[in-house]
């Protein structure tokens, strides 16, 4: 499981590339886009509910996390974006605690007047960078969960890939 981003999350449909886009009916290829979205979404949302913390996926406790995964089709129509969003529900946007995890140990914080060196009250050369360095050996305090909406992605990859590729057919003609 990286952390950093990757191109999992994106899929491309050859054979298109070469027509520009005000060649198509928007109209077509929004629809096929949501269709995709939908497909995408649902398949989130079963993996997420249906592996209740297996596969290290997180735990639904009270569904706010299904509720929140939602696609969303991009104004030109040609791009859709699947992801978990922050709802009135949550306090905190969580879903990206749950993807990337917490350390043990607060932020860095500045130092109390008169514990530092000087006039600027700095810490001392090196220090920060110690108390850095130990904060990122500690252990986790959420630990990193597998990227559902990758998964999720990857399951549906020929279903999509057929979906889009009938709407981009039907939105030339």
């Amino acid at each position: 499981m990286a952390n950093s981003a990757s191109v999992d999350g994106y899929l491309h449909i050859e054979g298109f590339d070469q027509f520009g886009r005000e060649i198509f009916d928007k109209r077509e290829v929004k629809k096929g886009m949501r269709r995709a979205g939908q497909l995408v979404m649902r398949r989130a949302q079963l993996n997420l509910a249906l592996a209740r913390g297996q596969d290290n996926y997180p735990i639904s406790r009270t569904g706010r996390t299904l509720e929140s995964i939602r696609f969303k089709v991009s104004r030109a129509g040609f791009l859709v974006k699947v992801a978990p969003r922050k709802t009135s529900a949550m306090k905190e946007y969580y879903p990206a605690y749950l993807h990337y995890g917490v350390k043990e140990g607060g932020r860095i914080r500045p130092l109390a007047p008169g514990k530092g060196r000087g006039k600027s009250n700095r810490r001392a050369r090196g220090q920060r960078a110690e108390a850095m360095a130990a904060r990122a050996a500690g252990a986790w305090r959420i630990a990193p969960r597998a990227n559902y909406m990758e998964d999720a992605l990857q399951d549906e990859k020929g279903r999509v890939q057929a979906v889009l590729k009938a709407a981009f057919a039907a939105a030339l003609s």
